[in-house]
């Protein structure tokens, strides 16, 4: 079997522990606030992020580069390693497409080499955990085109599910509208969203507070389920600085499913620009998003 590695981007949240312990690759999207602009050398840390959001600055974002994705690929390239990578929804950023033609342009320069590029039609803990579970069978000895077919066939099972504290910063990414944020803010409501089979950000509900949003988050994973409530053993949860309230989501669940693996990361700063602090995110296997 030839010799490959999976790589991925930031957005996947994965902590950065996990790249390094499994050996996957990462290409990390940059942003830009108060007139600074951040790379993965100088990101600030996730907490003084979030706290800068609360006090009012305003992120900006930028899609991966061709050329930072040439600078993660080609050393494995060159050491003889062909390369999965599972990229950030093509409904929500051009970074698949960015990705894409940097592998093209690599194995024209590397003809013997060979680059699968995956749009994972996910964000977050959802990419992350379609990677998580494409490493999973990478390290169990499954061959790279065995394991591109599978995260391509299965990735409509990675069901995202989330609600955020503050609907004006999801107004100002254009994905709800300015009297829906207003009014929201007013009422105290707070939406419900997933990413759809097209990786597009859906409102799919709305309630009243904080608490019965979370609770919300759990009711609905319920029925996305489906087949896989009896081999649920594993949940992905992202937050924007409020760990407090993923937590009270992880105990929610381990309440109804037999719960064995938790991985919990913070929002990374280009999804979270869009998002905000309070975001919370709970990612499953299910039959469908």
């Amino acid at each position: 079997m030839r010799d490959y590695v999976i790589t991925t981007d930031n957005n996947s949240d994965l902590p950065e522990s996990y790249y390094q312990e499994h050996g996957v690759g990462c290409t990390y999207l940059s942003y830009a606030m108060d007139g600074v602009n951040y790379t993965h050398d100088n990101f600030l840390p996730d907490h003084e992020f979030y706290d800068r959001m609360r006090n009012g600055s305003l992120p900006t974002t930028a899609q991966v580069n061709p050329e930072n994705v040439k600078k993660l690929m080609e050393p494995y390239l060159k050491e003889g390693k062909d390369i999965l990578h599972i990229a950030f929804s093509s409904g929500l950023s051009g970074s698949y497409n960015s990705t894409r033609i940097a592998a093209q342009d690599l194995m024209e320069e590397y003809p013997e080499r060979k680059i699968i590029v995956v749009d994972s039609l996910a964000a977050s803990l959802g990419q992350g955990l379609l990677v998580y579970l494409a490493q999973e069978k990478k390290e169990a000895g499954e061959d790279m085109e065995t394991v591109a077919k599978w995260a391509q066939d299965n990735r409509d099972h990675m069901v995202h599910l989330f609600t955020v504290d503050d609907l004006d910063h999801l107004y100002r990414g254009g994905r709800v509208s300015k009297t829906t944020a207003v009014l929201g803010g007013m009422l105290n409501i707070k939406p419900v969203m997933h990413v759809d089979n097209a990786g597009k950000l859906i409102p799919i509900g709305k309630v009243r507070g904080r608490k019965k949003a979370l609770l919300e988050l759990v009711r609905i994973m319920d029925e996305k389920l489906g087949s896989h409530k009896d081999s649920c053993d594993t949940i992905f949860i992202s937050h924007g600085d409020c760990q407090e309230d993923a937590q009270f989501v992880v105990d929610k669940v381990k309440e109804k499913y037999p719960i064995k693996t938790v991985v919990m990361n913070y929002v990374c700063a280009t999804i979270g620009a869009h998002s905000g602090p309070g975001t919370v995110a709970l990612f499953f296997v299910g039959d469908e998003k």
